[in-house]
């Protein structure tokens, strides 16, 4: 099945190479790529649903204020970077593939818990599966950000590769989501809406793309300005945008040159020694911000606010994440919320579910059977 599936997209791949790109075929090239799209994810079904797509060392139950999984190709030492920052104990060795299994550790760091997850060494075509890359990515597939730590030699180019794996199994790192709201109508055919103007393809390749879908009649609603494989993603449904943190190792081994070199490739990258413990505070403080963590105050009704303990939840949470976060029960006993501080319009205003919480806000839940 796989193999008549990848024949199929590499027909099609060949098809857009032949295709000379403008205006009047961009319609057709839309078209070529939906179809890729969907037989990809056809792939990513049979692959991540088969029976090893989970093994021995690879059911990582999220915990903490997030999740941060440690993606690089062998030897980039992962597993003595895990051990530094979070104490977990992962094989540690000067040789490739030391870690076999994904191995999970709890990062302290100012006033979070950040789960840090090692996962063995990636290699070309993990993806498809070599080197137990399925059970790697579907943990990837999962996480909060990506730290993909690189080594001095040959950085852009095992940093192209991880991405193109990272791709292939439906994870975008460090991309912003699209907004194209999709409202699904009777009749009418596609009433689209655009709040910015689209750059990257017509309206009538958006409408044929989102016809290709199965998206007939529609009131749709673009907040971006997305390209042809952006809206793909967004009918897809399938893709993960977890941020991306990268981390080059070893700066204890490359002279002030190579890393001059290095900081033009990649501006935003962090430069570290795990094995010298060199800038991994700077490194701990990083990752806490990416993670764009906020503090809330929960305050029992009828009792003082709990300045001790706050709740650390994501930035933008609603009200409901909230309550997800405290207890299951919680959403589904909700009666209103009462909330003080930078996101309420006054003192002690009541909101629903759906209000987002700002940093610093006190918030009393109401239930109707249960107080908090």
């Amino acid at each position: 099945m796989s193999s008549t599936v990848d024949d199929k997209i590499r027909d099609i791949e060949e098809q857009i190479k032949q295709t000379q790109k403008n205006k009047s075929t961009e319609h057709h090239i839309g078209t070529l790529k939906a179809k890729i799209a969907k037989l990809r994810r056809r792939k990513l079904e049979i692959q991540f649903s088969s029976s090893s797509a989970k093994g021995y060392g690879f059911d990582i139950r999220k915990t903490g204020d997030g999740t941060v999984v440690l993606i690089g190709f062998p030897s980039t030492g992962k597993s003595t970077l895990i051990s530094s920052i979070t104490g977990a104990q992962s094989k540690v060795g000067a040789y490739a593939f030391t870690t076999t299994k994904a191995i999970p550790g709890i990062m302290f760091h100012k006033g979070t818990q950040i789960q840090i997850v090692d996962l063995p060494g990636i290699i070309e075509d993990a993806s498809i599966g070599k080197g137990r890359g399925k059970e790697i990515l579907a943990v990837a597939r999962g996480s909060d950000m990506i730290l993909l730590l690189l080594e001095p030699k040959d950085t852009t180019k095992y940093f192209d590769k991880a991405i193109i794996e990272l791709n292939k199994v439906a994870i975008r790192p460090g991309i912003v989501e699209p907004i194209i709201i999709i409202k699904k109508e009777d009749r009418g055919g596609i009433a689209l809406s655009t709040i910015r103007r689209l750059t990257h393809m017509t309206e009538k390749t958006f409408k044929s793309i989102l016809r290709e879908y199965k998206v007939i009649n529609a009131s749709v609603t673009v907040r971006s300005d997305p390209t042809i494989d952006q809206l793909i993603d967004v009918l897809e449904g399938n893709r993960v945008y977890p941020k991306i943190l990268v981390v080059v190792n070893k700066i204890d081994l490359f002279s002030r040159k190579q890393k001059k070199l290095i900081q033009k490739q990649f501006p935003e990258a962090i430069f570290i020694s795990a094995l010298t413990g060199e800038n991994l505070k700077e490194l701990k403080d990083r990752i806490v911000d990416k993670l764009e963590l906020i503090k809330i105050y929960l305050k029992k009704q009828g009792k003082k606010t709990d300045y001790e303990e706050p709740l650390i939840v994501k930035k933008r949470s609603t009200i409901k994440n909230v309550c997800d976060k405290i207890h299951r029960k919680f959403a589904t006993e909700f009666r209103y919320a009462v909330v003080y501080g930078p996101s309420a319009k006054h003192d002690n205003q009541r909101v629903g579910l759906e209000h987002i919480v700002r940093d610093g806000d006190v918030v009393t839940i109401i239930m109707n059977k249960y107080k908090f």
